[in-house]
């Protein structure tokens, strides 16, 4: 059986800054270390629910062998005013790179990763409202703004 836990370690690094590490060796910078930016605790949220729903989509998408050519997950949160400021309402937007994909497969993908699959996603879902479309844009496109 899995272990169920995981642990990562944040080492600080001077002032307000961190590296955290896990036990396989990947590592993530928060907060300004030599003058090169990290990301802060709660952009690590956004981009996990980023990174969690676009490995599902990808590896769904992949197994129906659907023909996108990239993918990305753009993740904005809105913050409280109030202390301690979480994430109120989250938008997730989807945007594929590809000719010939089937509506119904992405679709069915996006729904499969936000309702079973996104365990980051499924958390967050009940401290925030959680809003998600998809764009499908042709290789080359620019997805823009």
């Amino acid at each position: 059986m899995d272990n169920p836990w995981r642990e990562v370690i944040a080492e600080w690094q001077g002032e307000t800054s961190f590296i955290g590490r896990n036990p396989t060796g990947g590592m993530v910078q928060m907060g300004k270390i030599d003058d090169r930016p990290g990301m802060s605790p709660m952009e690590l949220l956004l981009a996990g629910l980023a990174g969690c729903t676009g490995m599902d989509i990808a590896s769904i998408l992949s197994k129906q062998r659907q023909p996108f050519v990239d993918l990305k997950v753009k993740v904005r949160g809105k913050r409280a005013s109030d202390y301690p400021k979480v994430f109120t309402e989250l938008e997730v937007t989807y945007l594929l790179w590809g000719e010939g994909l089937d509506l119904k497969s992405v679709e069915r993908a996006i729904q499969l990763s936000e309702e079973k699959y996104c365990s980051v996603g499924l958390m967050l879902d009940k401290a925030a409202l959680i809003h998600s479309s998809y764009r499908i844009l042709k290789p080359g496109e620019e997805a823009g703004t």
